[in-house]
């Protein structure tokens, strides 16, 4: 092999090498990125659980008392869209 090509395929042996340092970097981000997305849909569903269970006192309250907790579901229910909503342009 010439000195030209040997200078040449160390050349872009570095650059190969550069390239997969970064794809181990990008990989080593989506993994974290992965857990961080899993955490906030773990929150999300525990959100929409506690909806969920306020939804049925409002469905078992009383004639006077379910006007009181209607405020409060839609209140909860609005904070739960809004999360959704924040969540999914962060991650897409």
């Amino acid at each position: 092999m010439s000195d030209t090509r040997d200078a040449y395929v160390q050349k872009m042996k570095a650059e190969l090498d550069k390239w997969s340092a970064r794809i181990g970097k990008l990989e080593a981000e989506a993994k974290q990125n992965q857990a961080v997305v899993q955490e906030q849909i773990e929150a999300l569903k525990k959100k929409r659980q506690t909806s969920e269970a306020n939804l049925e006192k409002v469905r078992q309250a009383g004639e006077d008392a379910w006007e009181d907790l209607k405020v409060g579901f839609e209140s909860a229910l609005s904070s739960l869209g809004d999360a959704i909503r924040t969540a999914h342009n962060r991650f897409k």
